[in-house]
């Protein structure tokens, strides 16, 4: 009988979490392999538990953290919300 392998550790980081504007709350979660220097991902989970992931990964995650900002400025919080499809930036 062989083990499933086991997910790499995670290293998030301490620009993830809750976000909340025009009573929209996110969870933002920037992460990478943990003890690694790879890229870094991004997800927004909304309070409905959908799920958005950037396609692409960034330099750092102050980068992320700047883009996820940006949609934010560009499209609205609710931009999140709106589609009933799962969204990829």
């Amino acid at each position: 009988m062989t083990k499933p392998p086991k997910s790499p550790k995670l290293e998030h980081s301490e620009l993830s979490g809750e976000f909340t504007e025009e009573d929209i709350t996110v969870l933002v979660d920037i992460f990478r392999k943990a003890g690694s220097q790879e890229d870094w991902t991004m997800e927004v989970v909304t309070q409905n538990e959908d799920l958005i992931r950037w396609d692409e990964p960034f330099a750092t995650d102050r980068e992320a953290f700047d883009e996820f900002l940006a949609t934010i400025a560009r499209d609205g919080i609710a931009s999140f919300v709106e589609d009933d499809d799962v969204s990829v930036h």
